[in-house]
């Protein structure tokens, strides 16, 4: 999906990764990244929310919840959302900054004590009984807590696996219930995803959700919640902050482009964001038809793969597709058109992907901006230093 772009913007991260491999330095099955690149791309981002009068919290869970990149990206956009209390814990130990929790993952409630005293900007709920929760644990702490309402998206918008919120039409009833908390304050709405890109052209464009955030704002400031936050996750990016400005919200939660991994950066390589990461794995075996078998574990069911790079000979193989479901031991190329390929040669591939849903192994480099290339660090899909 990006292999064509990081040749374009990124090939010295290409060759990076082929002699890190070949040198034993990485196994296969590694993500390597390139943190210049990373840190490039959030001072991008924050330059660029800053002139709209934007705010943004930083999302890691693509690059695999890793301390050394979170700490690039903090310098920059200081405070993060966190998916679920596993990822809020690594950002906070990182020295990132509390933006919004219970983001996609809603806070378990044992859980609540600890994260509300980080003192986060906001707490995302997705029923009254969150709120609930939300405000007993912050009275507890002798404050009231800013929460954002999440809205049910919009019917065939929702991601199965993440069904949840405030039905629009049950929201005149929820905010009334939820004033009668006294230890949160209603401060914002979101919904999951706003924005989207076209499979096709990668173009971006709102989704219903984000209207129906709109609506919602609305009805929350005519009961006179003011002022009423609005942040519109998904895709957020260079090309889609000034959309985010246009169409009224107040906060956007970058993460694929922060590794310059959007649908539009595989279609259009002059985006602003350079491309930061590349797979690496190796050959294993060849079946009898000639087909290459590369060693899996990072390989991603929404990845979009076209091709592997195989450096030694030059080869472009296509990559054979595999079923979700099915653990990915392996993963087939089409069979060359002649015997060029052998057992351990290495393997470049560039994919979208959710590092933290594989069992990878992820490379940190640094130096590539200067020419200096130099591994700083191997660390597990979760963001643990090997």
């Amino acid at each position: 999906m990006f292999l064509d772009t990081v040749l374009t913007r990124n090939p010295a991260l290409v060759d990076t990764a082929t002699a890190l491999h070949r040198s034993g330095a990485i196994p296969p099955d590694t993500y390597v990244m390139d943190a210049d690149a990373v840190e490039g791309n959030a001072a991008l981002l924050a330059a660029e929310a800053e002139r709209l009068g934007l705010s943004l919290w930083f999302v890691v869970k693509q690059f695999g919840r890793n301390p050394a990149l979170i700490r690039a990206v903090a310098r920059h956009i200081p405070r993060f959302a966190a998916i679920d209390p596993s990822e809020a814990r690594t950002l906070h130990a990182a020295g990132a900054r509390a933006g919004n929790l219970g983001h996609l993952v809603q806070i378990p409630r044992r859980d609540l004590p600890e994260m509300l005293a980080w003192r986060p900007e906001a707490v995302t709920v997705f029923d009254l009984a969150n709120a609930r929760a939300v405000s007993e644990a912050a009275a507890e702490l002798g404050f009231v807590q800013d929460v954002f309402v999440r809205l049910e998206g919009v019917p065939g918008s929702v991601y199965p696996g993440q069904e949840g919120g405030v039905p629009l039409d049950a929201l005149d009833e929820f905010a009334s219930a939820a004033e009668q908390l006294p230890s949160i304050r209603i401060a914002g709405v979101t919904a999951f995803p706003c924005v989207l890109c076209d499979p096709v052209t990668g173009l971006p464009a709102p989704t219903p959700n984000f209207e129906l955030a709109l609506k919602a704002r609305e009805l929350l400031t005519a009961r006179g919640h003011h002022p009423v936050a609005l942040s519109a996750p998904s895709a957020t990016s260079m090309a889609t902050l000034p959309l985010l400005a246009e169409l009224g919200a107040t906060h956007g939660e970058p993460g694929h482009s922060l590794t310059g991994t959007t649908p539009l950066h595989a279609v259009d390589p002059h985006q602003p964001e350079r491309p930061a990461y590349v797979y690496v794995s190796e050959v294993a075996h060849t079946l009898a038809d000639g087909r290459p078998a590369l060693h899996g574990g990072g390989f991603y069911g929404r990845a979009g793969i076209g091709t592997a790079l195989l450096p030694r000979t030059g080869l472009r193989l296509p990559v054979q597709g595999a079923p979700a479901e099915n653990i990915d031991y392996y993963r087939l190329l089409d069979a060359p058109p002649s015997g060029e390929v052998r057992a351990g040669d290495t393997a470049v591939l560039a994919f979208r992907t959710q590092i933290f849903v594989t069992r990878s192994t992820v490379a940190v480099v640094t130096g590539l901006s200067t020419g200096k290339p130099r591994l700083t660090g191997l660390y597990d899909a979760r963001g643990r230093a090997l």
